[in-house]
């Protein structure tokens, strides 16, 4: 498990780093297009530089998502356009927020958010932030790929196949003041999505730990791979053959940030 945080303060590198030091992974920032708490690209590159990885989540209200699907819309598409703009790269995570204690006839208006603000940032994966009852009702629905359940509203439950698990706000639900910020505390269980500047799209091995670690795949080792597969696309003895072998070539092209190409 990777252990990381949440905070609304923007981190210089060295603030980053003094985290890195306590053994923190990742830190989940707000990408919003303005505003104080937002990420920036300065602000990534630094926190990268420093040895974490980030996790962008999208939150402009605690409520924005009783707007349904029309703020779902607007919202996944201002929330990729900001990610482009932060340096974040395609094909990482962007999690939206469900900041409140969403009541059982609220759930049908929260999921069109999601699955409309997934429409409209089809360049990255998304995800919902939320109670252990918004994450299964979004599990249940396929309404998203990422779960981000907070301890929050949660009334002592914790949903199965979760990313990140957010298990501590604070004494009193206002973070844990560490190196002089509100940090709210989380871990990861893999495949969480996050990003940083310094490398394309996360893809998660597993170390011989069992532990799953995330980290991109270099475009060098890339190549080398591809080639190896497309001599076996070229020895193929079908088409469903060759179709599956350029499928695996494009994952492959994917996960290290280089541009898929078509079968010819």
């Amino acid at each position: 498990m990777a252990k990381g945080f949440d905070c609304a303060a923007p981190l210089t590198k060295t603030l980053a780093k003094k985290f890195r030091e306590d053994g923190y992974e990742f830190v989940c920032r707000y990408l919003v297009p303005s505003g104080w708490k937002r990420l920036t690209k300065s602000e990534a590159a630094a926190i990268s530089t420093a040895g974490l990885q980030i996790v962008s989540v999208y939150e402009t209200t605690a409520s924005r998502a009783l707007g349904g699907r029309s703020a779902g819309l607007a919202d996944g598409a201002i929330a990729a356009q900001t990610a482009l703009a932060v340096g974040q790269p395609a094909g990482s995570r962007i999690y939206f927020a469900v900041d409140f204690d969403a009541s059982a006839s609220q759930m049908d208006t929260v999921i069109q958010y999601i699955k409309a603000a997934g429409e409209a940032s089809s360049k990255f994966r998304t995800g919902v932030y939320g109670s252990a009852a918004v994450v299964e009702a979004a599990m249940a629905a396929k309404a998203c790929t990422g779960f981000w359940q907070t301890y929050a509203w949660s009334r002592g439950r914790k949903a199965e196949g979760i990313h990140l698990y957010q298990y501590d706000n604070g004494p009193k639900g206002l973070g844990q003041p560490i190196h002089g910020v509100n940090v709210d505390i989380n871990l990861s269980s893999g495949d969480a999505g996050w990003w940083n500047t310094l490398a394309a799209v996360p893809s998660t091995p597993t170390h011989s730990d069992g532990e799953v670690k995330e980290y991109m795949l270099n475009q060098e080792d890339a190549k080398k791979i591809i080639a190896f597969i497309q001599a076996a696309y070229m020895a193929a003895g079908s088409p469903e053959s060759r179709e599956e072998f350029h499928r695996l070539a494009d994952e492959i092209r994917k996960a290290s940030g280089q541009p898929v190409e078509e079968e010819k």
